[in-house]
C-alpha cells in the first residue's frame, strides 16, 4: 500500500501529464521502490567521478509491460535514468526502438548490455552524442497517424500501468483488484477503432468508490468550476447516467460527445506517451481509462482513472471552443520533434489539466487534474497558490509536479485566448508542412507543396461563396 505520509499534498496523477517531465523522472519513479516523496532527491547529489554517461539503445516488443521490464533492469543495478525515448521499429513493425540516456560505472553498464541482450535485441551503447534520435534523423521519416483509424497503431503502446502495478500503488497486494485491472486493461488492448467500447457491469465496490469522489467533487464545483462545466455537467446527468450511484459507460459518453463536439472516447490501458496521446487528440479522440481507483483511498489515486476522467476531462470536451483547443494543440504535435511535443505536452499540462480563468472577475478552474482533485481544487483558488498568464513560450518551460501541488498555475480569460496564443506560439514549431484536419474523411492532409495548399485554397473559396450567399440573403430579408 501507498504510504500516507508524504512531504505534500497528494493528488491523483492525470493520464494526459505525460511531458517531458514524465518521460525522464516518472517512469523512473515507476522502477524505484523508494516512496514518491523521494523519487528526485538522487538529482540533486553530485555523481561519483567514477560513473560514466553513456546512452544505449536496444530493440523490444511492442507489447504492455515490455519496457516495464526492461528498465527494471536499470533499477537494480543502481543505474541512474536521465532520459528515455522510445520510436517505432524501422526493422519490424511489431517493435519498438528505446533510447536510454544514463549514467553509472562502466562495468554496471556492461553488465546491463548482458542482460539486456537476453531479453531485447540489437542492443548498443555509446555516447549519448553519438547515439541520439537526432532531429535530422526524424525529419523526414517520422510517423504520424493520417487517419483515424491510425490510431490502432499507437494506442496500445503503453508506457505505464495497465495492468502492472507498482509496489506502491494501493491495489498492489490485493489480488481482487489486479485482476479487474488485467480484465480493463484487455478491453482496451483489444479495441479496435469503430468497435462500441465494451459495456461493463462494475462491482458495487466500484459504485461506491465512484460514489464517493462524485459527492464530494459536486460540492465543490458551484463555487469551483467554470461555467462551461457547470452547463455541460447536467446535460451528461440527464444523458449519460452521471448519478452518485452510477457509473457512465464510455459508450454512451462517446455517443454524447460525438453530437456535441465531435470527440470521441476511446478506451486506453494506462499512459501514453506524450507523442501517441496528442495524436489522439488531432483526430478529436480522447484516449480514455476505464477501471476504478482502489477503493482503499477513493480521494487518491497515483494514476488516472475513470473518476477523473469521466468527472475531469468529460464535461468541458462537450464544450466546442474547449473540444477546439484541444484539437489544435494535437494537431500541432504531429510530425514536429521531440523538444517540440514535449513544449506541447507542457502547454496541455497547465490548461487542459491545471488550468484557471477569470469569470466574472473570480477565479474559476477548468483544467481536469483541479477538477477531479479535492484537495488541489480548494488550494488553486484559495488565494495563496501562485497564478500567472498563461503564455505558452513561458508555459512550456514550467516544471510539471506530479506528487504534490504545482508550484505555479497559468490563467486564461477565456479558452478562445488560450486558442489564439496557443496558435501564435504553434506556429513557431519548425516543421517542413503544417497540417489540416478533415472532419468528412477523419484525416489529416499534409500541406507541404502547392498542389496540396491550392485544394485547400479551392475549399477555402466554396465556403466563401457560402457565407456570401448566406450574407446576400440575410440584406435582402433585412431590406438591406
Amino acid at each position: 500500500m501507498l504510504s500516507n505520509k508524504t512531504d505534500g499534498p497528494r493528488r491523483g496523477r492525470s493520464f494526459d501529464s505525460i511531458n517531458k517531465y514524465y518521460e525522464e523522472k516518472q517512469l523512473n519513479n515507476e522502477l524505484n521502490k523508494s516512496t514518491f516523496n523521494n523519487a528526485d532527491e538522487h538529482q540533486d547529489k553530485i555523481l561519483p567521478s567514477k560513473r560514466e554517461h553513456a546512452a544505449i539503445t536496444f530493440s523490444l516488443k511492442n507489447e504492455v509491460g515490455n519496457l516495464v521490464k526492461a528498465l527494471k533492469l536499470f533499477q537494480e543495478n543502481q543505474v541512474n535514468l536521465l532520459h528515455i525515448e522510445s520510436r517505432k521499429s524501422r526493422r519490424s513493425n511489431s517493435e519498438l526502438e528505446v533510447l536510454v540516456d544514463c549514467d553509472s560505472e562502466r562495468e554496471t553498464l556492461k553488465e546491463i548490455i548482458q542482460l539486456l541482450k537476453k531479453q531485447t535485441s540489437t542492443v548498443t551503447m555509446d555516447s549519448p552524442e553519438k547515439l541520439c534520435f537526432a532531429e535530422d534523423d526524424f525529419s523526414e521519416e517520422r510517423w504520424f497517424p493520417r487517419k483515424i483509424s491510425d490510431l490502432d497503431k499507437c494506442a496500445n503502446r503503453v508506457l505505464m500501468y495497465g495492468s502492472a502495478l507498482d509496489a506502491d500503488h494501493p491495489g498492489f497486494k490485493d489480488n481482487v483488484y489486479r485482476k479487474r485491472r488485467k480484465y480493463f486493461a484487455d478491453l482496451a488492448m483489444n479495441y479496435k477503432h469503430g468497435d462500441p467500447i465494451p459495456r461493463v457491469e462494475f462491482t458495487e465496490e466500484e459504485v461506491r468508490t465512484w460514489g464517493v469522489v462524485f459527492r464530494e467533487l459536486n460540492k465543490l464545483y458551484p463555487s469551483h468550476a467554470c461555467r462551461e462545466y457547470l452547463r455541460n455537467l447536467p446535460l451528461l446527468s440527464q444523458h449519460c447516467g452521471y448519478r452518485e450511484d452510477n457509473i457512465p459507460q464510455l459508450e454512451d459518453v462517446s455517443r454524447f460527445l460525438k453530437e456535441r463536439t465531435g470527440f470521441t472516447i476511446r478506451p486506453v490501458a494506462g499512459y501514453l506517451s506524450p507523442r501517441d496521446f496528442l495524436a489522439g487528440l488531432a483526430f478529436r479522440v480522447f484516449h480514455c481509462t476505464q477501471y476504478v481507483r482502489h477503493s482503499s483511498a477513493p480521494l487518491y489515486t497515483p494514476e488516472p482513472d475513470t473518476c477523473h476522467e469521466l468527472l475531469g476531462h468529460v464535461p468541458l470536451l462537450a464544450e466546442p471552443s474547449f473540444a477546439q483547443f484541444s484539437q489544435e494543440l494535437g494537431l500541432a504535435s504531429l510530425g514536429a520533434s521531440d523538444d517540440a511535443v514535449q513544449k506541447l505536452a507542457t502547454c496541455y499540462f497547465f490548461t487542459v489539466e491545471f488550468g484557471l480563468c477569470k469569470q466574472e472577475g473570480k477565479l474559476r478552474a477548468y483544467g481536469a487534474g483541479l477538477l477531479s482533485s479535492i484537495s488541489e481544487l480548494q488550494h488553486a483558488l484559495s488565494g495563496s497558490a501562485k497564478i500567472l498568464p498563461f503564455e505558452p513560450k513561458v508555459t512550456c518551460r514550467q516544471e510539471c509536479l506530479i506528487t504534490t501541488f504545482q508550484e505555479v498555475y497559468f490563467m486564461s480569460e477565456s479558452f478562445e485566448e488560450a486558442k489564439i496564443r496557443m496558435r501564435e506560439f504553434a506556429k513557431t514549431i519548425r516543421r517542413p508542412f503544417t497540417v489540416r484536419y478533415n472532419p468528412y474523411t477523419q484525416s489529416v492532409c499534409v500541406l507541404k507543396d502547392m498542389p496540396s495548399i491550392n485544394s485547400v485554397v479551392e475549399e477555402l473559396r466554396h465556403e466563401l461563396d457560402i457565407v456570401g450567399d448566406a450574407l446576400h440573403r440575410l440584406n435582402n430579408h433585412l431590406g438591406i
